[in-house]
């Protein structure tokens, strides 16, 4: 058995194969007494991020970590074929070792697709919701995720799914135009599903799908959005406004709960009866999860809110499915709100957020309630977020201060 044969592998590029993007495919050399064999790594590098003397990408090039562990995982892998052959055999040409290294590689799993890789990923979602790790409600944005994706496939591609390594950065930048202009979506949502796809492709390369995430260069900007609110004189007019149709009165109430709950529509949709028990005061509280952070956040219920439920403890609705409040479907839920808003001449379009930021604004924060308390009320995981409505807050209080000396200027 010969043990000083002279085996060394070197990392090359293969520059006349250079493809239309400019990038020339990584092959490794491997020399056995001065023979040669050579193969390709399956992985491609601009030439100007290639440090030749070491053959290995440059720390210039944005991907260096990640590709030279790669190449040191190669390296490994030849130097392994090589030992088990040299154990075997007197002889081992550097032919052998690059049969032995290329068989082993093509009897491994057939390679996944994007949409596949997708779905093993919403497995591991759904077994996290299992293991509450995880909202059902973050859950199914990844699930309307995956539909917008594989839409996105076909309208582009024209084919029914693609390999995650044909996925380059162009791929969620025309994801991201896609959302804007042929689905109509704003732009802060469009931002927040390629976000997301960031964290599926960088699911890939810890499943060693593909070797480093290409999307991750790609920065997620946001636009500043005014969060809309009732004021006090609005939210008066609409508890005290009467309606004489019960559709529009039951939603009414719904709203007019989250606005002194904070909760969302979700959220409100999910209470029952067996959510309501006494907090550390005494009082009556909400003690259950909340669906955005699953969570456990207790909020003590105010007065209105409390009226409420009185109020509908009785409802057939109520009663039949075991719900506290009588919550329409979501799309509904929004109409009658329009028509609401109609008929008691609110000009602001009503939604459940309306309702969440006017809890923030005009419920707590304007009543000199502390922003910490705020934050807790709300569910709010950051300050920062809770932040936000101070600023608003600060804000009418500059105004009606203006308006003020105005007032005294005139006197």
């Amino acid at each position: 058995m010969k043990f000083n044969q002279k085996f060394s592998i070197l990392f090359w590029l293969f520059r006349k194969k250079e493809n239309k993007q400019g990038l020339v495919p990584i092959y490794a050399r491997i020399t056995i007494d001065g023979a040669r064999a050579e193969c390709s790594i399956k992985r491609r590098i601009a030439p100007e991020y290639w440090d030749v003397q070491r053959g290995q990408a440059s720390e210039t090039c944005f991907e260096a970590s990640v590709l030279n562990e790669y190449l040191t995982m190669v390296r490994a892998e030849i130097g392994k074929h090589y030992n088990i052959l040299l154990s075997t055999q007197d002889h081992v040409a550097a032919q052998h070792v690059k049969n032995s290294y290329l068989g082993d590689r093509t009897k491994k799993k057939a390679k996944k697709t994007f949409l596949q890789v997708f779905k093993l990923y919403l497995q591991m979602l759904e077994e996290k919701v299992d293991a509450r790790d995880l909202s059902k409600g973050r859950y199914k944005r990844f699930g309307v995720l995956h539909g917008k994706c594989e839409a996105f496939i076909k309208h582009k591609f024209k084919v029914s799914d693609i390999l995650p390594e044909e996925m380059k950065l162009n791929f969620v930048v025309g994801f991201e135009h896609y959302l804007r202009t042929v689905q109509s979506i704003g732009h802060n949502t469009a931002m927040k599903y390629a976000k997301d796809l960031k964290q599926v492709m960088t699911y890939a390369t810890i499943e060693e799908d593909i070797l480093y995430n290409p999307f991750q260069s790609f920065k997620c900007t946001y636009k500043k959005v005014k969060r809309k609110y009732l004021d006090q004189d609005e939210l008066t007019l609409l508890q005290t406004k009467e309606l004489s149709i019960q559709r529009l009165d039951e939603v009414r109430d719904c709203f007019i709960f989250s606005c002194y709950t904070g909760y969302a529509y979700s959220d409100a949709a999910a209470l029952t009866p067996n959510d309501i028990g006494k907090g550390i005061d005494g009082n009556l509280w909400i003690l259950r999860d909340r669906g955005k952070t699953d969570d456990a956040e207790n909020v003590p219920l105010l007065p209105v809110a409390l009226e409420i439920i009185e109020k509908y403890k009785n409802h057939p609705y109520c009663k039949a499915s075991g719900k506290l409040l009588p919550v329409n479907s979501n799309q509904r839920y929004n109409a009658y709100l329009k028509e609401i808003a109609d008929i008691c001449g609110i000009k602001k379009k009503l939604t459940t957020h309306v309702a969440r930021h006017t809890c923030a604004t005009t419920v707590l924060l304007t009543n000199d309630v502390p922003l910490e308390t705020t934050m807790e009320f709300l569910g709010h995981r950051s300050i920062r977020t809770t932040q936000i409505y101070a600023k608003v807050v600060q804000k009418k209080l500059s105004k009606d201060l203006i308006q003020l000396r105005d007032k005294m200027s005139n006197i």
